[in-house]
This record gives structure tokens, C-alpha cells and sequence, in this order.
């Protein structure tokens, strides 16, 4: 960018089509060979030549779009003037108000999070900024998976080690290039994790982002009885040699899983399950190499992993975001697996999910709160930068009044999450499952029921940008078509709440009856 100056003068005379310049934030732009390029075309272009542009500009964009092109269209700054919009850093936090959860600004406190928290959120914010961000927009654009470039970065620097959340599979390994030591990585680690992942802006990579190991793999490394094989399959999903999913849910049987119809019948010898049946909108069956699968068996259910292999057939589903995520509808035709492939025990197939729904829910509502920041944050910009009616939108009573809600709805949602987080890193795994259920499952109700009302209120503040799926408004139109997805996928919210219920009622004091 040029470090020339202009006067005001100077620029007022580039004011014809054939020279077209402007200024923006004090900065000097020539856009005479962008007038046919723009993809708001030429004559907007031309009403502001010569003249500031600076309320116009960001009337309609945000700072990024100046950031893409700066570099070549800038010539110059405004003789003795300087920028004020702040630049945004690689890995930085946001200056925006309640774009940040509390713990990460600076004027408050949390009894909850470290050093070695603080550390692992820079870092990991960088990598995703500078790494996963710019996949996650391309994969969005075109649905195809993620690359094996990216899986393999993420291996090297043990991000999909973490994000099994704490564990000996952590303990001897550098993490991020030793930000943290694996032996003291907790979920308050885990969240971060989560929830930093989940800042791209992009629902169906989030999800294609190895999700489907997230959801698998922590039921092979608790259930599986084969030591010698829980450590190969491990390494070779931990290393990005080999993908994993869980595949559970059928057309059948969603949250009903007592529904299931895929069978596993024992051969005649006893050495091995023959699976037959399908499941339905299994996430990252696409590309998995391996299906923890749930199975009816002769006195109950049972919890398989099947490899991939010519009896084990895909099809893509689409679904409304985007194909990223490597969503498939999955047959098995007579799959022959070894009885060494059980997780837990045989019939007893029930506890494993059960236990392994904890994380898995604990991870969907990281990152549900997470994306309705984001969405908090661009109303907040947005609201600070459009001029309607000849004010600000946030100088508007019922604008503020819509702020007002979608930030309580986060905050206290964070603090609801960080409080059972909390209770995670002081119980054992056999707690967890025991106690946490229900309080788990009642936070991601409330969590995607808060996401409807947020959704829906930023779309209104948007107007006709909250439903394009380009410019302005990208992100809230993203955050209302996909929001749902975290109602349903783990369990439906209604179950969920039901569920919190029950648990809370098999406590009820009989002394209060």
C-alpha cells in the first residue's frame, strides 16, 4: 500500500469516469479499473467519486471487504489525517462489546480459566483464523470434504487429540506446540477448543471438521475391551491416516433408539457379527473409513465398529447446509466384523451410547453458543454502522431491546455451560454419566431454543441482508438455516428437556410427597 498523501482538493478532482477516486476512512482509493468489477456494478461507484465515502461504504460493508482489496486499490492516505477503523489481528480478541465471553475481556475476572487456558485460546484462535477459516469458506462454496492437508495439520499439532477432550491419550503429547501440557488439559480446555473451531462462520464444515470422530472415537477409547486394537484404531484416526463416525440414528429410530432395525447375527463358530441394515444422516459417513454403529442383537442392543469395506455402501444426503459435512445414508449387506470389535458388553449396548451422549452434547452446545455470539456480535457492528431513517440503528428503542435479549440469552447460557463444565472437571467419567445427563441435556434444549429466538431477531435487524446468503448479512442467514441442526442431532430438544426432567425426578425426596 502507498504511503503517498492527497488533499481533499486533490481527490474531489478524480471525480469523471475516467478516474474515479474516493475516500474511505481517510484512506485514498483509486477505483477507475474496478468500476466494471464491482459486484455492486459501476454507477454506485460513480456517485461517490471524488467525494468521502466513508458513511456510504460502511453503510453497506465491513471492514474486510476493505482489507481484500486495500493493497490494490489504495494509492494513498488524506494529508494529515489517519485511519480510525481498527485493523484486526491475527489470533486478536474483539474490541466489540459481548463478542467475546466474559472470562476473555479484560476488565473482568473468572474463577474458572488459567494461563494455560488463556494460551491455549490464542493459539488455537490463530490456527483457525490462519488455517481452518480459509478451507472452511472454500469447502462451504463447493460442499466438498475437508482436505487431507488440513487433517494432517490438525494430526501434527495434536488438535484432534484435544478435541477428544481430556484423557491418557493426551499425556505425552505436545499440543499446539506445547501451549499446553497434556496432562493438565481439562474440559475447560475442551470448551475452548469447541467453541474457537466454531468462529468460522461455516455450519456445514464445522460439522465435516472430523465431527464424526468427536462422537466415535471417545466410545472406542472408553468401551472397546480389544486393548491392541482401541490403541491401532486410535492412532490411526488420531494421526489423519483413517476417518471415523457414529452411526446410529436410522429412518426408523432417531432419539428412539430402542427403534433400531440394523441387526448383528453371530455366525454359527461365534467369531463374528454379520450386520445387516441402514442408517440415516450419519455425519461424515461419507469419507469414514469406520462406523461405531448400534445394532439389534438376539436379547438386545449392541455397539459395533465396522471397518469399510465392499459390503458397506454411502450415499450422499443433502441436507440444509452444506454438504461439507459429508452427511450419508449407510447399508450394510451382510458386513462380517470379529466379536473383538464389541464395545462394552453384548446386549448392554445402551450404556455406551448413553455415557458417550454426554460429551458429544456437551460439544453441540460449546459450539451452538459460540455461533450465537458471532451472531450477537455482527448485529452489534451492524446496528453501530447502518444508518436508517437518518440515525443509527442502535440509537432505535426496540433495536436496543432486541440487543438486550440476545445478549442475555448468550451470557447466560455461557454461564450455564462453564458452571457443568466445572462439574465435569470434578467427577470421574462414572459421575458424569451417572449425574450430568440430565442437567446436559437440559442446558442444549435451552441453548437451541435460546438459538431460535436469536436467529430469528437478527434477521429482522438485517432485513432483506439476513436472508442472502453473501455480503452484509452471510452470517446470520448462515446461523438461521443451520441453527436447527443443533435442536435435533444428539436429541431433539423436546427429548432432551424430558430427559432432564426424569433424571431430576428420580430424585424427587419422598419426604416432600
Amino acid at each position: 500500500m502507498s504511503t503517498k498523501t492527497f488533499t481533499r482538493d486533490e481527490v474531489a478532482k478524480h471525480n469523471t469516469e475516467d478516474s474515479v477516486w474516493c475516500i474511505i476512512d481517510h484512506r485514498v482509493y483509486d477505483l477507475t479499473d474496478f468500476l466494471d468489477a464491482h459486484p455492486g456494478g459501476s454507477v454506485v461507484l460513480a456517485q461517490i467519486a471524488g467525494k468521502d465515502a466513508t458513511t456510504e461504504f460502511y453503510n453497506l460493508h465491513r471492514q474486510e471487504v476493505l482489507q481484500k482489496y486495500k493493497d490494490s486499490l489504495c494509492i494513498g492516505t488524506v494529508e494529515g489525517e489517519k485511519p480510525e477503523v481498527i485493523e484486526p489481528e491475527l489470533g486478536g480478541l474483539s474490541p466489540v462489546p459481548y463478542a467475546e465471553p466474559l472470562w476473555l475481556r479484560p476488565e473482568f475476572k473468572s474463577p474458572y480459566y488459567t494461563e494455560s487456558h488463556r494460551r491455549l485460546q490464542r493459539a488455537i484462535r490463530e490456527f483457525t483464523e490462519k488455517y481452518i477459516s480459509p478451507e472452511a469458506h472454500e469447502k462451504e462454496r463447493d460442499g466438498s470434504y475437508i482436505s487431507q492437508g488440513l487433517i494432517d495439520r490438525m494430526a501434527e499439532t495434536n488438535i484432534l487429540a484435544m478435541r477428544l477432550g481430556p484423557g491418557k491419550h493426551l499425556h505425552g503429547r505436545k499440543l499446539l506446540g506445547g501451549v499446553v501440557d497434556g496432562k493438565e488439559f481439562d474440559y475447560f480446555h475442551d470448551l475452548i477448543v469447541a467453541q474457537e473451531v466454531t468462529r468460522i462462520n461455516g455450519r456445514g464444515f464445522v460439522d465435516g471438521n472430523m465431527a464424526g470422530m468427536v462422537i466415535s472415537l471417545t466410545a472406542v477409547r472408553q468401551w472397546l475391551r480389544n486393548d491392541s486394537l482401541k490403541e491401532k484404531i486410535s492412532e490411526e484416526v488420531l494421526s489423519g491416516k483413517k476417518k471415523i463416525c457414529l452411526a446410529i440414528t436410522e429412518a426408523f429410530a432417531g432419539s428412539d433408539v430402542a427403534g433400531l432395525r440394523t441387526t448383528a447375527t453371530k455366525t454359527p463358530d461365534g467369531k463374528y457379527y454379520v450386520i445387516n441394515g441402514t442408517k440415516k444422516w450419519i455425519t461424515n459417513g461419507m469419507f469414514a473409513d469406520y462406523f461405531v454403529t448400534g445394532c439389534r442383537t438376539e436379547k438386545g442392543f449392541s455397539v459395533i465398529l465396522i471397518p469399510r469395506d465392499d459390503t458397506v455402501d454411502t450415499t450422499q444426503i443433502k441436507t440444509s447446509y452444506s454438504t461439507a459435512a459429508g452427511t450419508a445414508f449407510v447399508q450394510f449387506d451382510n458386513t462380517k466384523v470379529p466379536v473383538e470389535n464389541l464395545l462394552g458388553e453384548e446386549h448392554k449396548g445402551f450404556i455406551v451410547i448413553m455415557s458417550n451422549f454426554n460429551h458429544e452434547r456437551f460439544m453441540m452446545a460449546c459450539g451452538s453458543i459460540r455461533a450465537a455470539r458471532t451472531v450477537v456480535e455482527e448485529c452489534l457492528k451492524w446496528c453501530n454502522q447502518r444508518i436508517v431513517f437518518g440515525k443509527k440503528l442502535i440509537e432505535q428503542p426496540v433495536i436496543r431491546q432486541k440487543l438486550a435479549r440476545m445478549i442475555s440469552l448468550c451470557e447466560s447460557n455461557q454461564a450455564w455451560l462453564e458452571a457443568i463444565t466445572y462439574q465435569m472437571c470434578n467427577m470421574t467419567y462414572a459421575e458424569q454419566a451417572l449425574h450430568l445427563g440430565g442437567p446436559i441435556g437440559l442446558l442444549k434444549s435451552h441453548i437451541t431454543r435460546a438459538a431460535q429466538e436469536i436467529a430469528d431477531q437478527a434477521t429482522n435487524i438485517f432485513g432483506g441482508r439476513g436472508i442472502t446468503q453473501t455480503g452484509m448479512g452471510k452470517a446470520i442467514e448462515m446461523f438461521n438455516r443451520t441453527y436447527k441442526f443443533d435442536a435435533i442431532l444428539g436429541g431433539t430438544e423436546e427429548i432432551l428437556a424430558d430427559l432432564g426432567v426424569r433424571q431430576a425426578y428420580k430424585r424427587f425426596p419422598k419426604a416432600m410427597l
